[in-house]
């Protein structure tokens, strides 16, 4: 494949928006990564469009859980945990070292719900769905070595559970790089400003160059909307579904501070929600909230004061031990769900069904809502509405999202590093083999990532802006101290000469980083 970086998006851009497409996909996370990695391999000219960047909204801001939805069952969404599951247990399957297994406990106090009889049974329903029985209950005496520092007053015992954690933004990131294997292109910073509609049916779009200003007008015999919380945009809206943003927003915490093994599921006392402490890219995320989204979505979101308390009051309800405060917060984060709505103002936010809609106009399809972990089915989902729109079958051609890596040395790592840059990277492997060798094998502070990854996403992930190197090629913005804005001086120098940036760019966007780092994913001011 061609260099995939600004230079080879600056050259490509006005011929890619010559040629005529079958599909064009707009919107860069989970969603629209699938839809085109799906019609890549049926051999469809498709293209995919991102207005900011890949992963940019929701898809790197999200709980990182690839789970089964045990919640639903419960809202009697047996369709939705069952392909849940299934394709959880497909992505353990084709992806470790980026979609890894991770164990939940559930404590039990006593007069608290769910008890372990009622949860034991909702847990033997998800395992029946997943083919395999995943749960186990612990009384307290063996809960305390599973979980030390867990609140113990009226604590019976706990169930623990399995589900899988992903890096969501590297999970978008593989499949982009599974569609442009098999002839796909994407493109990020485009900004569409309006569809092409001629005789009332959609034929292409207009898009706006989020670098150089320019419009381009581009061709297609379809375009699938997957824009998530932006969904309500552009499609012709009818009846009285629409999109409801709700926030959830995130803590990170050094995970010397509430070191846990496992993930922690239990029920916020202020309000009775599912809340989360778990392990994640060894650090320790607390999570999450679920309100409206009142800002604009046009600007990130960030975490409230509010929600901060919110969380807080989480940690202390659970490992009050801990005592954790808003002095140990390393991180936040906040993500804004696409949730359908059927408009009932009365309703909570916790209480909206998280079932997705698929709208079909004349040359369009817009999807709405869905979850992470049925990414796939979705987007086969969206490529059966627009098969006539082509006039031709949805043509089978397999159920692996992800082709198999070939094995390849990478000296001075050790067999889970090697496990984890498999995971992450699949068909560019080759690609960070050689980085590695001039840059070498050396981590990033205390953090998984390496020196290496970071030289290759500069090089070939197409990166346009800092916080893209450093929020979601990798997540060092996110784990390091201040953003990690003590490393700037040495990711400038391994960084710079590869993006090709000069002294006054690079001063730029250093300053427009930090500026967004302390806005949207630091504690409130």
């Amino acid at each position: 494949m061609p260099a995939w970086n600004a230079a080879w998006r600056a050259q490509a851009l006005p011929e890619l928006a010559a040629r005529d497409w079958d599909l064009i996909v707009v919107g860069g996370g989970i969603t629209g990564a699938g839809i085109l990695r799906e019609a890549a391999r049926r051999g469809w000219r498709c293209l995919l469009i991102e207005q900011r960047d890949f992963a940019w909204g929701t898809s790197s801001r999200s709980s990182k859980m690839v789970h089964g939805g045990l919640r639903y069952i419960a809202k009697g969404q047996f369709g939705l945990t069952r392909d849940s599951v299934r394709e959880r247990q497909r992505l353990l399957g084709e992806a470790p070292g980026l979609v890894d297994p991770l164990s939940f406990i559930m404590p039990h106090y006593q007069g608290g719900f769910p008890g372990p009889r009622v949860f034991g049974t909702l847990l033997s329903l998800y395992d029946a769905l997943a083919g395999r029985r995943n749960h186990l209950f612990h009384r307290l005496e063996e809960l305390r070595y599973l979980a030390p520092g867990l609140k113990e007053d009226r604590l019976l015992g706990g169930t623990r559970f399995q589900d899988a954690v992903t890096d969501d933004a590297r999970l978008v990131m593989r499949v982009l790089g599974e569609a442009r294997g098999e002839g796909g292109e994407a493109l990020n910073g485009l900004k569409v400003v309006e569809l092409a509609r001629r005789d009332g049916r959609v034929q292409g779009l207009v898009a706006e160059d989020g670098e150089s200003g320019e419009r381009f007008t581009f061709r297609a015999r379809a375009v699938a909307l997957a824009t998530g919380a932006w969904a309500d945009a552009l499609r012709q809206k009818h009846g009285s579904e629409h999109i409801r943003p709700l926030r959830g927003s995130h803590l990170l915490l050094p995970a010397w501070r509430l070191p846990v093994a496992h993930a922690f599921s239990f029920m916020h006392g202020q309000d009775k929600r599912p809340v989360f402490v778990f392990p994640w890219e060894g650090a320790t995320v607390v999570g999450t909230t679920d309100l409206d989204h009142r800002d604009t979505l046009d600007d990130d979101a960030a975490i409230s004061r509010e929600e901060v308390d919110y969380l807080l009051a989480a940690c202390a309800q659970q490992f009050p031990s801990a005592q954790i405060t808003a002095g140990d917060v390393r991180s936040t984060w906040a993500g804004v769900r696409p949730v359908v709505s059927e408009g009932a103002p009365s309703l909570k936010p916790s209480d909206e069904k998280r079932e997705h809609a698929l709208w079909v106009e004349p040359g369009c399809v817009t999807l709405a809502g869905g979850k992470l972990t049925t990414f796939r089915l979705l987007a086969l989902e969206v490529l059966a509405a627009c098969a006539p729109m082509l006039e031709r079958p949805l043509e089978a051609a397999g159920e692996q999202v992800f082709e198999p890596v070939e094995l390849i040395a990478l000296p001075g790592l050790t067999p889970p590093q090697q496990v984890r840059l498999r995971g992450r990277h699949g068909r560019a492997l080759p690609e960070l083999a050689r980085v590695l060798k001039t840059v070498g094998s050396e981590c990033i502070g205390h953090t998984d990532s390496l020196w290496a990854e970071l030289a290759w996403a500069a090089e070939g992930e197409l990166v346009l802006h800092l916080d893209d190197l450093l929020l979601r090629r990798t997540r060092i913005g996110l784990l390091l101290a201040d953003g990690g804005a003590h490393e700037l001086p040495r990711i400038r120098a391994l960084c710079q000469p590869r993006l090709g940036w000069d002294d006054a760019r690079w001063k730029r966007e250093e300053q427009d980083y930090l500026a967004l780092w302390r806005r949207c994913y630091s504690l409130p001011h």
